[in-house]
């Protein structure tokens, strides 16, 4: 097997084996929160379909990469090829909205006592359904026409205007159409992110402020619930790290790529690695960092040792009663 190939399988099989259970994870265990505990706090919403975006890119992206990598062929038609990119567009663009808005009512959250920042803090609260909605229709708007346009790769000559992505082709047939796309597309990514990024810099302000002042609020239950809300902002603020370094590195390959007039597959595949690499890293930042999924794991790690014992003392006791 070529060394390439044989990386590129290694590389995206590790995203898949660790992007499903740690998405899944998520999904069931806020799933169960709200559930039974009848409480759905608007950070565990956000999370939840946080990881549904990211659980929808794993499914549409990084499977039909892992399978080509080991040489499965002609997996997808013209139709298949429409609905996989189409979904993987979309969920990556989610995937960016969703953290943006995560770091946004973090900063909310955190933010000085005042009128303005109590007032959006009720309204994001009351609206978080309603802004995650606004951001579906905005994302199924921009990438319908990519998605109309790609096909697959069995029998077509496309033109000098094509992303080959694994199975499939998105060909823009002619030079204005690419760049418009691709232009488009990188701006409103480019605005998301930076809003992002605002909201985590001033987050980061108000947390080195806070560190001035701890000694001060250490011993009242006011500072301990403020503490307990700065350790969740220095989580959003990882997370936006996480994202930023990696949006960073895709998006310098995106805008090389619109000076090219046609995209080697090679480049294509290091582009979606990048791109999908936060949708199997951020489930491990998330279940780390937050207390609920945290203190879940503690638990079940701390049962398994105790499964094992109880079982090696069951079946030492049948064979003393064997004798």
């Amino acid at each position: 097997m070529d060394p390439y190939l044989l990386l590129k399988a290694i590389g995206f099989f590790l995203l898949v084996i660790i992007g499903i259970p740690g998405n899944l994870f998520i999904l069931l265990q806020f799933t169960y929160i709200k559930i039974f505990e009848k409480k759905h706090l608007p950070t565990n919403i956000i999370l939840t379909v946080l990881a549904m975006a990211n659980f929808l890119i794993v499914l549409s992206r990084i499977i039909p990469q892992a399978l080509n990598a080991i040489g499965v062929k002609d997996l997808l038609d013209d139709t298949e090829c429409k609905f996989v990119i189409f979904t993987y567009r979309v969920s990556r663009a989610m995937s960016i909205c969703i953290t943006t808005l995560l770091s946004c009512y973090q900063c909310i959250l955190i933010s000085p006592t005042s009128r303005v920042w109590i007032y959006l803090k009720q309204k994001v609260t009351q609206n978080v359904w309603i802004i995650i909605f606004m951001f579906w229709i905005i994302n199924l708007s921009l990438y319908t026409f990519s998605a109309l346009i790609a096909h697959a790769r069995i029998n077509i000559t496309s033109s000098q205007y094509t992303l080959h992505l694994v199975y499939c082709d998105t060909d823009f047939l002619t030079y204005t159409a690419y760049i418009v796309n691709g232009t488009f597309i990188a701006l409103w990514d480019f605005f998301i992110v930076g809003l992002m990024t605002l909201a985590s810099s001033y987050m980061v302000y108000i947390l080195l402020q806070h560190e001035k002042n701890m000694k001060g609020i250490r011993n009242s239950d006011k500072g301990q619930r403020r503490s307990a809300e700065y350790k969740a902002s220095r989580a959003v603020i990882l997370l936006v790290a996480l994202y930023v370094v990696l949006f960073g590195l895709d998006n310098s390959m995106w805008i090389y790529t619109l000076t090219l007039s046609n995209v080697s597959p090679d480049m294509n595949d290091i582009r979606i690695f990048l791109a999908s690499s936060y949708a199997t890293l951020s489930p491990i930042v998330i279940i780390i960092t937050n207390p609920k999924l945290h203190q879940v794991l503690k638990y079940i790690y701390r049962k398994r040792p105790f499964q094992k014992d109880h079982q090696a003392v069951l079946e030492h006791n049948v064979k003393l009663s064997s004798h």
